[in-house]
């Protein structure tokens, strides 16, 4: 059943609702859960539902990204047909770049022609979650289903936000609204929306009919959400709403700062709701060889100062040199002098807290120093001067911002 599958990877977006954090990187390359990238979790699902033939949509900022796939994802055997390769847009059909996500799979459509893909599988690479595809897979073809969108149950006061999805009592899907403040809910359930979670599944030859049609009309925006899906039930196509509930409850689409930080925050939970240490489910990434993580106590004038790590995500080559760290997530090569707090935070790659600076709620991307007694998220007028701060307050201070020393 996986071998006629061809998997296509959207990682082409902007990610401006993620700058700073997308200043230099694309939005699936934006480090996540200590030492992984936001793509890792679309691409372990994939390996782990036992699709191998992948395609990853690559368009803005993608060198950082294009060298975390080929560098950590070479998992997969050529001999064997299978691949997971990077496609920059290359204006193949034009002289557009991708337009929507639509067009995105209408100028690589060579692809499907290439590989005779019965079914075609297309995945955001800036969710988190995990999924058995083949459970999907499954279904379309129990249902004898045109298309299938997986789709998760949310409140109805979350709609304005969503792509909600009108199905009928057989779960097909009849009506397609775009966050709507009035919205269709699920039959027998008033309080409850089915949302599309951007995931897609079709017959390769209808596929490739409705991007060319799509293609020749000069008014759509030739995305998926807004266009194709809508067409195909117009027209009387079975589109599948598949009930990703079957599986988990567990959905974050962290393509915003706030939702950023609060998915990280689930991970340092007492109870997570995402589990990074499902053994059965393995998330994988490209490793690189640091040091086990060293918390020490520092001997001075005033006693022993402890360095202490209290319900947090510790990356491999930290430092943790007499200072407190609570709820936060470290990745590699983080330091932390004597003395300092760290409390609610994401600190990136080689972040350096100097001794006596406080840190919370805040975000600190890559080889940033934090200087001796500096305050970050205590003053948030302060900071706004100084750095980025998300609806909610989230601190951001970008990539290798250089924070002057303390006079």
């Amino acid at each position: 059943m996986t071998r006629n599958v061809l998997t296509f990877i959207l990682a082409g977006g902007k990610g401006e609702r993620l700058n700073p954090l997308t200043r230099d990187r694309a939005k699936p390359a934006v480090p996540f859960g200590g030492i992984y990238r936001i793509i890792d979790f679309t691409l372990s699902n994939c390996i782990n539902s036992g699709l191998r033939r992948i395609y990853v949509l690559i368009q803005y900022k993608s060198f950082s990204l294009q060298k975390h796939i080929l560098a950590g994802w070479d998992v997969v055997s050529s001999q064997l047909g299978e691949f997971i390769d990077p496609i920059p847009a290359q204006q193949r059909l034009g002289d557009d770049w991708y337009r929507g996500t639509a067009d995105a799979i209408y100028q690589n459509i060579y692809a499907i022609h290439d590989h005779g893909a019965d079914l075609v599988l297309i995945l955001a690479g800036d969710h988190l979650y995990k999924m058995d595809y083949q459970k999907l897979i499954k279904a379309h073809l129990d249902h004898g289903a045109d298309a299938s969108v997986s789709c998760i149950k949310m409140p109805k006061r979350e709609s304005p936000q969503l792509g909600v999805i009108e199905v009928d009592h057989d779960g097909f899907i009849c009506g397609f609204q775009e966050k709507p403040q009035v919205p269709k809910t699920i039959p027998g359930d008033p309080e409850h929306i089915f949302a599309s979670m951007g995931i897609y599944l079709f017959n390769g030859s209808m596929l490739v009919s409705e991007l060319e049609r799509d293609a020749a009309d000069g008014a759509s925006d030739h995305d998926f959400g807004k266009n194709i899906i809508p067409k195909l039930v117009a027209s009387q196509k079975k589109v599948l709403a598949y009930d990703f509930g079957q599986q988990s409850d567990y959905w974050r689409d962290i393509g915003t700062r706030d939702a950023y930080y609060q998915a990280n925050m689930d991970l340092v939970a007492l109870h997570p709701a995402f589990d990074l240490y499902d053994k059965e489910w393995p998330l994988r990434t490209h490793y690189s060889h640091y040091p086990p993580m060293s918390l020490r106590n520092v001997r001075g004038k005033g006693g022993e100062t402890p360095g202490m790590v209290v319900d947090s995500i510790v990356s491999p080559g930290c430092f943790i040199e007499g200072g407190l760290v609570e709820r936060s997530v470290l990745s590699s090569q983080v330091t932390v002098r004597k003395g300092a707090h760290v409390q609610d935070s994401i600190l990136m790659d080689g972040v350096v807290v100097g001794e006596g600076a406080q840190i919370k709620k805040a975000i600190i991307d890559k080889q940033v120093t934090i200087p001796a007694g500096e305050k970050i998220g205590y003053d948030l007028e302060l900071d706004r001067t100084r750095f980025a701060v998300t609806a909610s307050g989230i601190v951001i201070v970008p990539k290798k911002t250089a924070i002057p020393e303390l006079t």
